[in-house]
Formats: C-alpha cells, sequence, structure tokens
C-alpha cells in the first residue's frame, strides 16, 4: 500500500471516530496508529488527523506509562493541564526590547506602532528560550497598545537619516506636554469630497432589496463643488474638531481651522493653558515649506497669547499621523454607504461621529474662499516671530506671540 492510500485510510477511520472520542482517547488512538505503522509513524498519522506530532509523543508517553491510569474525578487533563497563560514579565520585557528600537512611539505617546512582523518577533523570542508563537505575540502587542496597518497607502518614501530620530523627538515633545496638562492636536486634511447624490463606498442598512439609488457616474457637479474638511484631533481628551471648507485647500484655511477649534473647544479645555504642541505632515497646506502656513500660525499665536510648537513628520510619513487612525478613520465609516449630498449632510454625519472609546467631534461649514497663489515676502518672514529647534529647525520650530 502506498503512502497516499494509507494516509486516506487512517483519516477516514479517524473521521469516524473523532466524534465519540474526547481529547484524551483521540490522543491514544493517534498514538497506537502511529506505533502500529512501519518508520515515520507519527508524522503520517499527524499529517491524516491534523493532530500535532506533540500531541502524538504524548500519548505514546502515557501508552507507556499506563493509559489504563484514570485521571483524578474523570478529567481529560491532569490539574494545571493545558496552555499555561503568558504573564512572565521577563517575556513582556523581551518583547518590548525587541520592538523599542523600531517602535513609532513611547508607551504613552500618541504613537505606538511596531515596524517588525510578529512571525519575526517570536522567532527572536524563541530564540531567547520563550515558547511562544506568532498569534501570542499578536495579542500581546494588542494587549500592551500597539496596532497593526494594512498596506494600503502606508509605504513610505525614502528613508531620511533622521527619521527616527525625528519621531523620538515628536514623542518626547508629546509626553512632556501631556504630563504638563498642555493640549497636543494632531492636524491633517481629510481627503476631498464631491458633493451630490453619488455611490459612497460601504454599505448601510436598509429594507431589502430597496438600496439607496445615486447616480450612475461620479462626475463632480460643478454648482455643488467639493468639500474640504480639515481637522484637528486633541490627543489628550480624545475630541475632535473639523472645519468643512467649500473653496481651496490652503495654509490659511488651515490655520483658521485651528484657530477656530481653538475657540469653540480648546479654550474651555485648556483654560489655563499657554503654550500648545501640534503635530502635522511635511506636505500639503500645513507644510513646512510653507512661508503662508508660518504666517498663518504667527497670527493664531497673536490671537490666542499662546506658544505654539509644531512638529512634523518626516516626508513619507503621514500615515503616522495621529489623526488618520484616530478620527479621520471613523469618520469614513459613519457615513460609509451614504450619499454625501450636501455640505450640510457632511457637517451632520462629521458631528455625529462617535465611538466606544469616547471620541467626540464637533464640525462646522466654512463658507470663506481662500485663493491659491498668495505669495509672502522676505521683508514680512522677518518679522515673524519664528524659533527654530536646536534639532532639525526646519521640521521643528515655535511660533510666540508678538508684543503689541
Amino acid at each position: 500500500m502506498g503512502q497516499k492510500e494509507l494516509v486516506g485510510g487512517i483519516r477516514k477511520k479517524y473521521q469516524a471516530l473523532r466524534r465519540v472520542l474526547d481529547e484524551r482517547q483521540r490522543r491514544l488512538w493517534a498514538a497506537v496508529e502511529a506505533q502500529a505503522l512501519p518508520h515515520g509513524g507519527v508524522s503520517l498519522v499527524a499529517q491524516a488527523t491534523g493532530l500535532s506530532r506533540s500531541t502524538i509523543h504524548a500519548g505514546m508517553r502515557e501508552l507507556k506509562n499506563g493509559a489504563g491510569k484514570a485521571l483524578e474525578g474523570g478529567r481529560i487533563r491532569r490539574s494545571g493541564g493545558g496552555r499555561k497563560p503568558l504573564t512572565d514579565p521577563q517575556l513582556f520585557q523581551a518583547l518590548e526590547a525587541l520592538v523599542g528600537p523600531t517602535t513609532r512611539g513611547d508607551p504613552e505617546s500618541p504613537l505606538r506602532w511596531t515596524c517588525k512582523s510578529t512571525r519575526k518577533l517570536a522567532e527572536e523570542l524563541q530564540r531567547q528560550g520563550f515558547r511562544i508563537g506568532d498569534r501570542k505575540v499578536a495579542g500581546l502587542l494588542h494587549q500592551r497598545g500597539y496596532s497593526l496597518q494594512g498596506n494600503a497607502k502606508t509605504l513610505e518614501g525614502s528613508d531620511h537619516p533622521d527619521r527616527n530620530a525625528q519621531f523620538e523627538h515628536i514623542n518626547a515633545q508629546t509626553q512632556k506636554f501631556l504630563e504638563q496638562g498642555c493640549p497636543v492636536i494632531s492636524v491633517d486634511t481629510k481627503k476631498k469630497e464631491i458633493i451630490g447624490n453619488f455611490s459612497n463606498d460601504g454599505q448601510e442598512w436598509q429594507p431589502k432589496g430597496i438600496p439607496e439609488k445615486t447616480l450612475l457616474h461620479d462626475f463632480p457637479d460643478a454648482e455643488l463643488g467639493k468639500a474640504v474638511p480639515y481637522g484637528v484631533y486633541d490627543v489628550g481628551h480624545n475630541q475632535g474638531w473639523v472645519s468643512v471648507g467649500i473653496d481651496h485647500d490652503t495654509a490659511e484655511f488651515a490655520t483658521d481651522s485651528i484657530l477656530s477649534w481653538w475657540k469653540h473647544m480648546g479654550r474651555k479645555l485648556y483654560p489655563q493653558a499657554s503654550e500648545l504642541l501640534m503635530m502635522a505632515d511635511a506636505g500639503g497646506s500645513n507644510s513646512n515649506r510653507s512661508r503662508l502656513w508660518k504666517r498663518g500660525l504667527q497670527r493664531l499665536a497673536d490671537l490666542t497669547g499662546l506658544h505654539l510648537h509644531v512638529s512634523h513628520f518626516p516626508p513619507g510619513t503621514s500615515k503616522w499621523n495621529k489623526i488618520e487612525h484616530r478620527m479621520f478613520s471613523f469618520i469614513t465609516q459613519n457615513w460609509r454607504g451614504r450619499p454625501l449630498i450636501s455640505y450640510e449632510a457632511i457637517v451632520s454625519l462629521i458631528g455625529h461621529t462617535k465611538t466606544q472609546s469616547g471620541l467626540k467631534i464637533k464640525a462646522q461649514l466654512t463658507r470663506r474662499k481662500y485663493p491659491k497663489g498668495i505669495k509672502i515676502p522676505d521683508a514680512e518672514m522677518a518679522k515673524l516671530n519664528l524659533v527654530p529647534a536646536q534639532f532639525h529647525g526646519d521640521w521643528n520650530y515655535s511660533l510666540l506671540p508678538r508684543g503689541n
């Protein structure tokens, strides 16, 4: 009889018996079958039944030591048997040490990501003497505040030599400000949305056979236009603000949106604040190279009296921005499957976005026009109270209020 026929026969017998045998009986039966076969019996039985080789070997040991000896109280496993919970503090320390060098942040900071795969982490822990698999590593990472990002739109650009150092700087600043009770915000522009009765990705509960009817083609309506949502996410309070613009996504629109957040939410939550830390991408309307952005921040500092501290993410790493996965993703989920027929509908859907973790968002429509192409001359830049940081002053800087 060939190996294929042999495995098939064992599988057929096992499928007939597995429903009437308990865990221990299946283990002993598999051991008997393996011993009855020539060399390689354990592998053949494991292949046919799906049981692990260690389980079959355990059955063999039980047969050798007297399988008829009953367990106490009719138990299948002895007291304390089964997989042990992984609570070893040394394991946690070893795992933290492995992910630490490539972690996007401190445990209490807004950035908590790992670049290493769970399989690689499990292999390294096994080399250190721990018995653990990749699934358990994933569970431990999730338990300790890590998250896993999908591969869509997460490819980072060419590595800047100071990229990791900038992440460490952002984390240190964030931790410092949060410990002092100062506001820390993450800012960015969400994807522009076309207004009209157009299909929106996702599904929504509807009466069976009566789907929401939308236009066949998604050609933008020139009269209705597009919505430009600029968001501000308050890291300390898990709250957000979104200004929904109807014109261009400019640096002036961005800083006006931050000012709106401060007027409507920020100063109520931080009445004693004198400093504000904001995290922003390195491109777009809040680009670190934009003169209009810095002039707008200066105006914001003058109006609020706040010392504004800005840290930009390195180029090509915008998806690490906290607002992306703590606010924008939930807004998208909230309006999935719904056509965004008007600006008012968008504002309402954003404002009703909530999560089990307590996220609350306020939204406001901004009908002001923001022209593009505004140039800021050198003379005006020289008047800004701009203080570059010692480390990468192009990415990290402060705007201080100017005296009257």
